[in-house]
């Protein structure tokens, strides 16, 4: 069963009027943060493969990569097998993730019934895809497909932010977080909205972008 799905920046701030309600951490970090952004992007293969080409750079080596990867026209399965090795090498794909490109080009992956699964189904789905691990595929279900009840606990930047905000000993690991973040429920994914929002304010530092 598909649940909410976040659409317009009136779910966001439905959601957030609720994680305030629920959690007086939440209602504190919100007044600093003031509106969450909605952060919807496309689905389908280009922002898959595009969450692929930002992995382990920074946002500014991401952006000209994928810039790159634009002009060539790599932006389709096709495009992409048609570049092959060579033609993604030259727009500064690492090898690794050029074989990440090619093999998510050939997966056949139907990305139109992503949008009829439940949240587990699509996480399971693309993390079967090579370089494509729970995070990914966490942040593919939140922003691509709107999903309201999706977390990303594997985030270090989420991670951070519930240490400062929550006054927790430690920063939570993955697990630890996955467990918390269940109080949260049927919005998590704009509880992370609002984490990210206080870890900007809070480090002064962008988490996802």
């Amino acid at each position: 069963m598909v649940g909410r799905i976040i659409e317009t920046d009136q779910d966001v701030a439905e959601g957030a009027a609720w994680l305030a309600s629920v959690e007086p951490r939440f209602a504190w970090a919100l007044e600093r943060t003031g509106p969450l952004p909605l952060r919807r992007r496309p689905d389908g293969f280009a922002e898959l493969f595009s969450a692929i080409v930002s992995q382990q750079v920074s946002t500014a080596s991401a952006r000209a990569i994928w810039a790159r990867v634009e002009a060539l026209g790599a932006v389709t399965p096709d495009a992409v097998l048609a570049c092959g090795e060579e033609g993604l090498r030259g727009c500064g794909l690492s090898r690794q993730k050029v074989a990440y490109a090619l093999g998510l080009a050939g997966s056949g992956l139907d990305f139109a019934a992503l949008r009829r699964k439940p949240d587990a189904e699509v996480v399971a789905d693309l993390v079967q895809l090579r370089g494509v691990g729970t995070w990914t595929a966490e942040i593919y279900a939140m922003f691509s497909l709107g999903r309201a009840d999706v977390f990303a606990p594997g985030d270090l930047a989420l991670q951070d932010a519930t240490h400062r905000l929550f006054g927790l000993e430690a920063r939570p690991g993955e697990r630890a977080l996955r467990a918390l973040s269940l109080d949260w429920s049927p919005w998590r994914s704009v509880a992370a909205r609002l984490l990210w929002s206080y870890y900007r304010i809070s480090s002064g530092r962008e988490g996802v972008t």
